[in-house]
């Protein structure tokens, strides 16, 4: 019997050191230590009580990793600090420790993402991570404390010049718009910035600690172990900026001051010991009203046409207007967009505008900054007059009983304000409904995992020439939206199988193309799926307008068919400045006819490579890079339907009567859902801009139109094709990228845009226009940066890392 209870106690004593063993975690790393990105295993230390950890957090749908530190012991695993907020490691990323550079973060071929090497003021003992949240590196002088992120933690401080950025949004832990600052006058400030740019506007909040309004000015930000904020002045004085009564018992509970992605800058308590669940609570926060802090440009806290209304807890709640939806429904903080059509082009002069459009009445709210007239004196139904005969008024705001704003999209600041007792909105909206709704029933019929439940009714494009006359009344009950869906249909014979839908997109007759392109007569243009003419339609008024007609070959009537959907579905429900526009299109038989607006500076092709061998304005081609890019985010972000183009090339790029970049030709594009990152196809594209991944079976992503993107950025830096065909003594300059590359690493970047003037008087954007482009071709996917990242990139407020040499472009003609 005693030997059974000592082996027991053995086993016993066995499990609690097995255990132990696994829980345990160190405190402190030396020189050489390491720690690789696994989905399994984020933590690579824990601060002695256990109460922090440092290491890799997986970042929400993705397998991408941020270098951070959490609160251990709550399950939301609160990120208190973070590294590479801009560049995400992928996974198999590892972080290590050496004395020379202190902590180095790499991709898993070995690409320097991160690193503590230009804080340091000399060589790195040890790492030692601490109970109060800050990993320290013991005799550099570097520690997490001394850069922040968007959060203090108690006995933290901030120095003069120190700052707190916020994330984009709650989940985005890029830079964001907000920025807390203790400015070199002393004074603590907050403001939002405007991105990409990161110019600051106005402040919505100062501490006043500058030396005119004090005794001294302030010189530190300090979080004391109570949860107590202030100023600490020149003659030690504190002013406050939380008040006293707000101190916390950090026995009781954990705390920290962050900087919201909403730009709330709050105090939080959480219980350490929470028995019923309980999570973080507001202790102090300011401002006390963001919705209506004042600010000269920009959206305000939440994106355009929306509205900011203020919670209990004093955070913002935005919503759009009635008739009016988010751009990205992902996105609730974002911008909203009318759910009809309106402006001085879509109305029908014929019709009178009280037939076309309504007032929805709201009280108690206000878009200050987006007035284009005030006329006064009005009474109310003036104002509504006026507003509904200008095709430009969206809203007009009625206030002091004699006064009317008349205002236009976009609409910024929106919010919900009770001081406004006497102003009435009108927003100005259309009574049909008329709304840019998508053709193909299955989107539509997406919709429906909702609360509302749409019962629409759509043509059935066959195989057969022949449509039978189709009549469909579209009902929609809900308790929140109506849609009224209003189709005209009309017989039509074998030779002209076509149908019109009363939506943005006109529907043509084969007859009417015919005669608006004189008969096919002026080409424009071809490529693999067919050729574009140029044609003058009548726009229903007595104007003309010139289009351009893309037919598609009759001979491959499958791939054309799909290829017509695609652009139909891709681009009838896209709008940005830097996407050509589809105006209608035509379906007759074997016939698919797509009709968009008229590009006059032909392609960015002709543009760059023109007979003449001369090299275009400089600053007109970064602003032709930027406006690409921005596209590209749209496809891949902010549109209805995210979209892979899959064919960027200068060929696919028009320019307009301004010279502003448009994209095109979506006949090749890969239509994702909204929870789609990545799809499997067959290779497209033309070489020199396919990106490695089509070679190889892997899923394609978005990453492939950033690759692309990186060659056409180097042809419009060098105004030279990706691949030419050169003299033996000139052979490694055949390929753009390698050379390119070449150019950057012996820093001879004058010898790629030889002869430019303008570009050579520009080095600094010239090199780090080239390091983007060297970073958008990386072979790895996960290296490559997203395309707003590129965005930021070129806007200057993301700093462009060294970029590591891209895989030859030649690869792609020996897997080929």
């Amino acid at each position: 019997m005693a030997s059974s209870l000592l082996l027991s106690f053995l086993l016993y004593s066995l499990i609690l050191q097995s255990v132990g063993v696994v829980a345990q975690t160190n405190s402190t790393i030396a020189i050489g230590d390491s720690f690789t990105a696994e989905t399994s295993n984020s933590t690579w230390l824990l601060s002695p009580s256990g109460d922090f950890a440092f290491g890799f957090l997986p970042i929400q749908d993705t397998d991408l990793f941020l270098l951070s530190i959490w609160y251990a012991k709550i399950p939301e695993k609160t990120v208190v600090w973070y590294a590479n907020r801009e560049i995400p490691a992928p996974k198999g990323s590892k972080v290590e420790l050496n004395a020379d550079d202190g902590l180095v973060l790499t991709s898993p071929n070995g690409v320097g993402l991160w690193n503590t090497t230009e804080e340091l003021s000399a060589k790195v003992s040890h790492g030692v991570f601490n109970d109060t949240g800050n990993f320290v590196l013991e005799g550099g002088g570097w520690e997490t404390f001394k850069y922040p992120s968007d959060t203090l933690l108690p006995s933290q401080f901030l120095q003069k010049g120190g700052s707190l950025s916020s994330r984009l949004k709650e989940s985005n832990f890029s830079k964001g718009r907000f920025e807390l600052v203790l400015q070199n006058d002393g004074n603590l400030v907050i403001h939002s910035i405007n991105l990409p740019s990161g110019s600051a506007n106005e402040n919505y909040y100062e501490s006043g600690t500058v030396e005119s309004n004090t005794s001294s000015a302030g010189t530190q930000l300090v979080f004391d172990r109570s949860g107590y904020l202030y100023v600490l002045g020149e003659n030690n004085e504190k002013y406050n900026v939380s008040e006293q009564e707000s101190k916390v018992s950090t026995t009781l509970y954990y705390l920290r001051a962050t900087l919201n992605f909403d730009g709330v800058f709050a105090v939080y308590k959480h219980p350490k010991n929470s028995i019923d669940g309980e999570g973080w609570t507001t202790v102090w926060s300011k401002p006390d009203n963001i919705c209506t802090y004042i600010v000269s440009a920009g959206s305000g806290v939440c994106g355009y046409n929306s509205l900011c209304t203020l919670e209990v807890d004093k955070r913002p709640k935005c919503q759009c207007p009635k008739r009016y939806s988010l751009v990205d429904p992902e996105d609730p903080f974002g911008s909203c967009k009318p759910d009809f059509i309106q402006g001085c082009a879509e109305d029908e002069p014929s019709k009178n505008r009280n037939d076309l459009y309504e007032f929805e009445t709201m009280t108690d709210i206000d878009w200050p900054y987006s007035d284009f007239v005030l006329q006064k004196p009005f009474n109310e139904k003036q104002c509504k007059e006026s507003c509904m005969e200008d095709c430009m008024c969206y809203v007009a705001i009625f206030r002091y009983g004699d006064s009317c704003w008349k205002k236009r999209l976009p609409l910024s600041n929106g919010r919900v304000d009770a001081t406004l007792n006497d102003a009435k909105a009108f927003l100005k909206v259309r009574k049909d409904n008329t709304s840019l709704v998508p053709l193909n029933p299955t989107i539509v019929n997406k919709t429906n995992n909702r609360e509302t439940l749409v019962l629409a009714g759509s043509v059935l494009l066959g195989s057969s020439a022949v449509l039978n006359a189709v009549l469909i009344v579209a009902i929609c009950i809900s308790t929140s939206l109506i849609f009224k869906y209003k189709k005209k249909l009309r017989r039509v014979s074998k030779s002209d199988a076509s149908f019109e839908i009363e939506s943005h997109l006109r529907c043509f007759t084969y007859a009417e193309l015919e005669e608006a392109t004189n008969g096919f007569d002026k080409e424009l243009g071809r490529g693999a799926f067919g050729i574009v003419y140029e044609g003058v339609v009548n726009n229903n008024t007595a104007s003309k307008a010139r289009v351009a007609v893309k037919k598609l070959n009759s001979f491959m009537l499958d791939q054309a068919h799909k290829e017509f959907r695609n652009e139909l579905n891709a681009i009838g429900l896209t709008h940005h400045k830097n996407l050509v526009r589809l105006l209608g299109f035509c379906e007759s038989g074997s016939e698919r006819l797509l009709v968009y607006e008229y590009m006059s500076n032909s392609t960015l092709a002709s543009f760059l490579f023109n007979e003449e061998k001369q090299k275009p304005n400089w600053k007109l081609r970064l602003e032709l890079a930027i406006g690409i890019a921005r596209g590209l985010v749209y496809l891949h972000e902010e549109c209805i339907t995210r979209i892979i183009h899959c064919d960027i090339k200068p060929q696919n790029i028009l320019l307009d009567d301004y010279f502003n970049a448009r994209i095109s030709d979506f006949g090749l594009a890969k239509l994702l859902n909204m929870n789609q990152s990545k799809t499997n196809t067959g290779i497209r594209g033309i070489k020199g801009y396919v990106a490695l991944e089509w070679f190889k079976n892997m899923p394609i992503t978005a990453k492939v139109d950033v690759y692309s993107y990186g060659v056409v950025l180097l042809e419009i830096i060098s105004c030279r094709k990706c691949v030419e065909e050169m003299d033996e003594e000139d052979e490694d300059k055949a390929i753009l990228t390698d050379w390119a590359y070449d150019c950057y690493n012996d820093g001879a970047l004058d010898a790629l845009v030889e002869g430019d003037n303008e570009a050579l008087e520009d080095k600094e954007n010239l090199e780090k226009l080239v390091m983007i482009a060297l970073w958008c071709v990386q072979e790895d996917p996960c290296l490559r940066p997203t395309m707003r990242n590129v965005v930021h990139m070129l806007e200057g407020t993301v700093e462009v890392q060294v970029p590591p040499y891209p895989s030859p472009i030649s690869i792609q003609y020996s897997l080929n």
